[in-house]
């Protein structure tokens, strides 16, 4: 694989995203966290402060969540239904290099939103004289950008095969059902029936187990895992990811243009 195409190909799906106004959703961000500053102290007595710290963190995951998914289902879907891939594919590029610098360049995209809307979260909890574990909402921010580049790869690989709008349903699914693998896990383990059991364990097994890299929670309270779960967990998404990557590029590979 070469590093310098693949760079190309990452830096070209950067300008696209970035052209399309994504950036917008930051001045959205910041319109939500001025509002909830204003608007929470009075409908919520002395809880404002936790409210207004889960808020700012959820509001990340929304928003990002929304580029990954709606943004990456059609990075290599849309160049199939344009058949701009047919230019692509003869020049000197392997569609490995094309599968991983899409990711690369969408996953680029979602660490500036995210750096830029915890830089407005600090800054309005600042204004607001509210105080915040400062080290925990960064780390919670850091894994947050693991789970949306895991996010990416699980839409690109269903957009590889599949048309956007499928994608997009296939991938908000899995972002649902990963979100609560862990649960189901102990839901099969008391409902006492084996198949049950079976199928739940088979589910966390394929899914990818989200809440590992969801610490929205732990940081409003400064409470993080120890760092060397969280560096197993950081291991997990970036193995998932290749494993992702891996298969779209199969797949990608076995279509005919």
């Amino acid at each position: 694989m070469n590093i310098a195409r693949v760079w190309v190909i990452a830096t070209n799906v950067f300008r696209e995203v970035i052209r399309d106004r994504v950036l917008y959703l930051v001045g959205l961000y910041a319109v939500l966290m001025v509002a909830s500053l204003r608007l929470l102290p009075e409908v919520a007595a002395n809880t404002e402060t936790k409210i207004i710290l889960d808020v700012g963190l959820a509001g990340m995951q929304i928003l990002g969540l929304v580029i990954a998914i709606f943004v990456g289902t059609g990075l290599v879907n849309k160049e199939i239904e344009k058949r701009t891939v047919l230019v692509l594919m003869a020049k000197p590029l392997s569609r490995t290099e094309f599968i991983v610098g899409k990711h690369f360049g969408l996953t680029a995209v979602l660490a500036l939103l995210v750096a830029l809307m915890t830089a407005i979260y600090l800054g309005v909890l600042a204004v607001g004289q509210i105080p915040y574990p400062l080290q925990s909402i960064l780390v919670s921010a850091g894994f947050l950008v693991l789970q949306l580049s895991l996010m990416t790869a699980v839409a690109i690989a269903f957009g590889v095969f599949t048309s956007s709008l499928l994608a997009t349903l296939l991938t908000f699914t899995v972002f649902l059902m990963g979100s609560a693998s862990a649960n189901l896990v102990e839901l099969g383990a008391q409902s006492k029936n084996p198949t049950v059991a079976a199928v739940t364990q088979g589910l966390y097994l394929v899914l990818p187990d989200l809440s590992r890299l969801d610490l929205k929670n732990q940081a409003v309270y400064g409470l993080l895992p120890a760092p060397d779960i969280l560096l197993v967990n950081a291991g997990y998404a970036g193995l998932y990811i290749l494993v992702l990557l891996a298969i779209a590029t199969v797949i990608f590979s076995r279509r005919q243009f």
